[in-house]
């Protein structure tokens, strides 16, 4: 099979060096491959992907499509004997269209770039995971990536209109018309997107586009507990001033992030934190004059107000440095994203912090909380077998946890190899059982990413 395949693609094109296949085993969840991978194979159109899915569906080799491996699932994981299949080499953005208000790209296409080819063309790619300067398209539609901007203007899911795909077999599909509407058929796009590579591989993304925003613009708030703070946010999110982004920090994550960034801006007696965004092409001003008068009347102890994009940035600083700060505080974190209903966010908050005390290792939580959608994250000493262990043993507690107040366990991180056994819990045998039978279909062999998110 790798004899067929350098003759067709190249001999650069399909490598085996060991250091190459050691490097791209594993993304960044801190999760194992789970075997040694055969080879990476890097093709530049569909038509070769089609021919490597063709050759691995006859040989029966598995198929771990990948991007960029910033995932935080271990969604694109080498698995014994697989071919990882490297789609950043198609990187091209075929066209944007400013009439349907639309964008045709390759999945290697970092999001970053997509966004700054549209504002060149006054428009808006509004998907922004944090991860957006060096994830690729591909590998936000296979995850349905999230991120700050979601309360506004939805998922990665929200933006996709069309997708080509490549079948286990090599057959080629095109899910539905490149139209806003397009109801004639099943959407095969929706299942599409965050299938995590294991019922196709995604091989160009149409995505819709909007009229550029205003300038961001928005406000910071410090308050005296976790409670005010999200009394504040449900009361804008149930206003009539719908914020761009709406961010939470509680007072561990505060903490983590004045000790490894003490210029970050943040208030020093603050036990919990909101950001709040507007890009309001106008009345932004009333926007954010709304979002001071609830903070205010839920007794925020200080109020910084940008209207610049310097200030913003200064603003956004904070927000953006949760991962690294609390990574320092131990030495080693996990990650999570769990999402519930936000009426059910203070009974998450309280039960994290029992759930610290009970362990013994600090859980901070951050997030965006205009969409329920948090990230608990575990810090723990990587080189204290029993702190590693307890960390893994309370991840397993905060996805339970998440079941338990009506919630989910991953919010827009991916199921993977770190999740499975909590999304069996969180859907049930039932459900389970007709998404592995819609597998089964369209990859009755089994070859494309095994053992990932079904």
């Amino acid at each position: 099979m790798l004899t067929q395949l350098r003759e067709s693609l190249g001999e650069q094109a399909v490598v085996t060096d060991p250091a190459v296949l050691a490097e791209r085993s594993h993304d960044r969840s801190g999760s194992p491959a789970v075997g040694a991978p055969l080879a990476v194979v890097r093709p530049r159109s569909t038509d070769q992907v089609s021919l490597v899915m063709r050759l691995a569906h006859a040989h029966d080799v598995p198929v771990v499509p990948q991007g960029a491996l910033t995932g935080l699932a271990g969604g694109a994981n080498a698995v014994p004997g697989a071919i990882l299949l490297d789609l950043t080499a198609m990187d091209q953005i075929l066209r944007i269209d400013p009439i349907d208000l639309a964008a045709v790209v390759q999945p290697g296409v970092i999001t970053a770039d997509l966004a700054a080819a549209a504002a060149e063309q006054d428009l808006f790619y509004a998907p922004d995971p944090a991860s957006a300067a060096e994830s690729t398209l591909g590998g936000n539609v296979a995850t349905n990536a999230g991120g700050m901007r979601c309360v506004k203007y939805g998922v990665t899911r929200d933006a996709v209109r069309s997708l080509e795909v490549v079948l286990a077999n090599g057959d080629v599909i095109r899910t539905s018309p490149p139209t806003v509407k397009a109801v004639g058929g099943l959407d095969l796009t929706s299942l599409l997107v965050g299938s995590e590579g294991t019922l196709g591989v995604i091989t160009e993304i149409t995505v819709g586009l909007l009229p550029a925003p205003g300038p961001v613009r928005g406000i910071t708030a410090g308050f005296s507990s976790s409670k005010a703070a999200l009394d504040a946010a449900n009361q804008i999110m149930a206003g009539p001033h719908r914020p761009s982004t709406l961010e939470f920090m509680d007072e561990v994550v505060i903490g983590a992030t004045l000790a490894y960034d003490p210029d970050a801006g943040l208030p020093t007696d603050a036990k919990a934190w909101l950001l709040v965004l507007t890009d309001a092409r106008t009345a932004a001003a009333d926007d954010i004059a709304s979002y001071v008068d609830v903070v205010r009347r839920h007794g925020a102890m200080r109020v910084d107000v940008a209207d610049d994009p310097d200030r913003v940035a200064e603003l956004l600083r904070a927000r953006r440095v949760l991962n690294p700060a609390m990574h320092a505080l131990r030495g080693d974190s996990l990650n999570e994203d769990v999402a519930v209903p936000r009426g059910r966010l203070f009974d998450l908050l309280v039960r994290l912090a029992e759930l610290s005390d009970q362990v013994g290792l600090p859980i901070g939580t951050a997030g965006h909380v205009g969409d329920g959608n948090l990230h608990p994250v575990i810090c723990f000493d990587p080189d204290d077998p029993d702190q590693v262990r307890t960390a893994h043993r309370t991840h397993e507690l905060v996805l339970g946890l998440a079941n338990e107040l009506g919630g989910t366990v991953t919010g827009e991180h991916g199921i993977g190899l770190e999740k499975l056994s909590a999304v069996d819990a969180e859907l049930g045998p039932r459900l389970r059982g007709l998404q592995r039978g819609i597998k089964d279909v369209l990859d009755p062999t089994g070859v494309l990413n095994p053992g990932k998110k079904l």
